[in-house]
């Protein structure tokens, strides 16, 4: 099957740099790795969350641990998926609780996907603090935590 491709939105090294740049900035402002947990949302979130791993892991000598959340039956239209939906499953190794959880997702529009990623988080246990991540945005604006600068820095902490 041949794929007609509609646009590049980002190449190989563009995507690169921007993974590096966001791991440091995650880094910068979670004051290191020690409380990080990256969770990628399933489908092309998990592959960046497992990328951005590693870039930490180069700069801080430790790669925090990465967990995949299938928001598939958190969706506000879940019925218009399909009668049978396929559900994959979530993995959360570890802990959430009171660590510094970092969404990340290929790109964040209308945050239909974040709303259903923290509806699940919240099942699994109550973070400090929850970022949303990812290297672009589908309008090409650049890094998500750029178009959303307050969303991105949303906080779930203890009161």
């Amino acid at each position: 099957m041949d794929f007609l491709e509609k646009a590049r939105i980002m190449d190989s090294p563009r995507i690169n740099r921007a993974l590096a740049r966001l791991a440091s900035e995650i880094v910068e402002e979670n004051h290191g790795a020690g409380d990080l947990y990256l969770v990628g949302i399933r489908r092309r979130g998990v592959p960046l969350a497992e990328r951005m791993a590693d870039k930490i892991a180069d700069l801080e000598g430790d790669r925090p641990p990465v967990g995949v959340l299938d928001i598939t039956l958190y969706r506000d239209d879940l019925s218009t998926v399909g009668a049978q939906p396929i559900v994959n499953r979530t993995e959360l190794p570890g802990d959430i609780e009171n660590r510094n959880i970092v969404l990340i997702d290929d790109v964040l529009y209308t945050g239909r996907t974040i709303r259903a990623a923290l509806d699940q988080l919240i099942d699994f246990g109550r973070p400090r603090r929850v970022q949303l991540h990812g290297p672009h945005n589908s309008r090409g604006a650049g890094p998500v935590d750029r178009l959303w600068p307050a969303a991105a820095r949303a906080t779930g902490g203890a009161n």
